[in-house]
């Protein structure tokens, strides 16, 4: 018969994301809730190979919900891929008595999280933390709302500007190898066109709908970029010379990626830092908490790791569609 769990761990490991500090605030308050203790890790695996260790109580999540970043910071591990640095990182948390872990990351830190357990039978909990929602098992990845509401603002801002000035303006966003936010802040924002990487597209289609529009009365335009796609600057010197209209443009980059995290990614990252802790002291390992709709599931890493998240093809059609 299993002794009952008496501590876990936490790390926020990889690129940052709001909600964040609230998915921490769920992990260490469901825990405390049946009496367990929660240490938490600084820097991700780089800080569980260090020992850069925290006991964290009530006290040390309160009036942390509304921030953005990581309050246990986060970083890249090299390390931690290889051998020898996953033998550091099982001995650290052996030293703290940590019985299990909650990562919260993206699909590195999740892969460094089943690999854990796989070599070690550790047990892990992942929660999915990226702006990118590019995670499969879930369909709201922590931080893709709030990155999405700050595009959204960029691009309402700039067609003011656009109309008064009878210009283009191409707006590049994150995702290097897909186009969530893109083709969700594109629709959002009313956007003539959206340029992902994972269709294929013609910059002189895209001169010829401009020029179209033109004849019949638009003297203003957005183009929304993933940088995957392509490079703004490019695209506006590119539209520049086969339209002679005037072009402008903007990377909003790791602008999407700060700030208070939206009321959406709050509640959000709350339910799915309880729901892994709740699983992971219920027996439950190797899996991942997320939502289905707004039914809270979990899946195996090994499920979510080995499947490709896809774009809607009706959002792209949608998006031809607004933008005629």
């Amino acid at each position: 018969m299993n002794l009952p769990v008496k501590r876990i761990g936490v790390i926020t490991s990889g690129g940052d994301a709001p909600g964040m500090n609230a998915a921490i605030r769920g992990v260490v308050r469901a825990a405390l809730y049946r009496n367990v203790e929660v240490i938490g890790f600084s820097h991700g695996w780089e800080g569980v190979i260090n020992d850069e260790s925290q006991l964290m109580d009530s006290k040390a999540v309160g009036g942390i919900i509304d921030r953005g970043g990581t309050i246990l910071r986060s970083a890249r591990s090299a390390e931690f891929r290889t051998p020898e640095g996953r033998v550091k990182a099982l001995d650290n948390l052996k030293k703290n008595e940590v019985e299990g872990l909650v990562v919260i990351g993206g699909d590195g830190s999740l892969t460094g999280a089943l690999k854990l357990q796989e070599e070690f039978h550790f047990p892990v909990m992942g929660v999915p933390g990226s702006i990118d929602n590019d995670i499969s098992g879930t369909d709201f990845s922590i931080g893709f709302d709030t990155a999405v509401n700050i595009s959204v603002e960029a691009i309402d801002r700039l067609r003011d500007t656009a109309y008064s000035h009878e210009r283009v303006f191409v707006v590049e966003v994150m995702g290097r190898r897909n186009g969530f936010i893109a083709i969700e802040s594109g629709l959002a924002g009313g956007a003539e066109a959206i340029l992902i990487p994972e269709v294929p597209y013609s910059l002189l289609d895209i001169c010829k709908n401009l020029r179209s529009a033109a004849d019949k009365g638009k003297r203003s335009s957005i183009i929304v970029v993933a940088e995957g796609a392509a490079r703004a600057s490019d695209v506006k010197v590119f539209i520049e010379k086969n339209t002679g209209f005037d072009c402008r443009y903007l990377v909003l980059g790791h602008l999407q990626r700060g700030g208070s995290p939206t009321v959406f990614d709050r509640v959000l990252a709350l339910r799915l830092g309880a729901l892994a802790t709740n699983r992971l002291l219920s027996g439950f390992r190797g899996e991942m908490a997320g939502v289905d709709g707004n039914k809270l599931v979990s899946h195996p890493l090994t499920y979510v790791l080995s499947t490709e998240r896809t774009i809607d093809p009706e959002k792209l059609l949608l998006a031809e569609v607004m933008a005629k």
